[in-house]
């Protein structure tokens, strides 16, 4: 993959250029792309957007704003992180985690230590970023958060999402962004400290992971719940089946944070030919770091 360098964005040619990336990862919607004009306004006033460049070619950014989250306390602010994409062929290579590392620094840099964003818990990619790599956590499930979408990827499908919380100024995510980073955590990583699937998942017709028939109530302080390691390519076969994943997985996060546990990591394992997903939840203060 080409070298790309990363800078803040500041001026409305620059914006224009996002618009137009938006239209490239989420086709199909025109009213679901953030414009120009709301963009250069929530920069002139204390937002960020950050742009990854391959040549002067505009591949990735993300954009935030200042926000408020209400505490016992009264107000308090945060960083609200709304929106990042990647131009399909430059996926995978580590832009989207670099475009938020320049986030942290630059957060970091305005005084702030809290940020959230939201993502579809069922998309893998995602959340090997967002939980993995970045070290966020999360405890809110947010049903329908936008709506009716229609843009091409999310059309159809109640808009469910995780809400996470990167607390940046913290050793894990600190550990996470560092240099080098954590390693990856594998199916043998889960048995060698005794975490197993919490389910199976039963056999389908047409190969593809089906959901339990009903969610289970998890007990154990470290739990590892599976999704399927490529949402997209079992929506586009089984749209019928995408919804089943939906629904069951909103009844099993939201009883689970209902019991207080929360999302702490995620193991990507390519190690047995085809890949496995799985969330691990943790109950209390035991998580998976080493």
């Amino acid at each position: 993959m080409p070298a790309w360098n990363i800078r803040l964005l500041e001026a409305i040619e620059e914006m224009s250029a996002v618009e137009a990336l938006q239209r490239e990862v989420w086709p199909g919607s025109e009213t679901d792309v953030v414009p120009a004009h709301l963009l250069i306004t929530a920069v002139h006033n204390g937002g960020l957007v950050l742009g990854a460049f391959v040549d002067e070619k505009l591949i990735g950014f993300v954009f935030g704003f200042p926000g408020l989250e209400s505490t016992p306390d009264g107000p308090r602010p945060k960083h609200c992180s709304h929106i990042a994409g990647v131009y399909p062929a430059y996926r995978d290579g580590g832009v989207g985690f670099a475009l938020k590392r320049a986030q942290w620094q630059v957060v970091r840099h305005q005084g702030l230590d809290h940020v959230t964003w939201t993502y579809d818990p069922l998309l893998s990619r995602n959340a090997n970023l967002n939980i993995a790599r970045l070290g966020a956590v999360c405890s809110t499930y947010r049903r329908s958060e936008y709506g009716d979408m229609r843009d091409g990827l999310n059309a159809g499908l109640p808009s469910d999402r995780f809400q996470v919380d990167w607390w940046i100024n913290t050793r894990r995510v600190e550990r996470r962004l560092g240099n080098p980073p954590r390693p990856a955590l594998s199916l043998d990583h889960l048995a060698r400290v005794g975490v197993h699937p919490l389910y199976s998942l039963p056999s389908h017709p047409d190969n593809l992971p089906r959901p339990p028939a009903h969610a289970p109530t998890p007990a154990a302080q470290l739990i590892a719940a599976e999704i399927p390691s490529d949402f997209m390519a079992l929506k586009s076969a089984d749209f019928s089946l995408a919804r089943d994943w939906r629904f069951f997985t909103r009844e099993f996060f939201e009883t689970a944070f209902g019991k207080g546990y929360i999302v702490t990591d995620f193991v990507f394992d390519q190690t047995a030919g085809a890949p496995r997903s799985f969330y691990i939840l943790t109950d209390g203060e035991s998580t998976l770091e080493g």
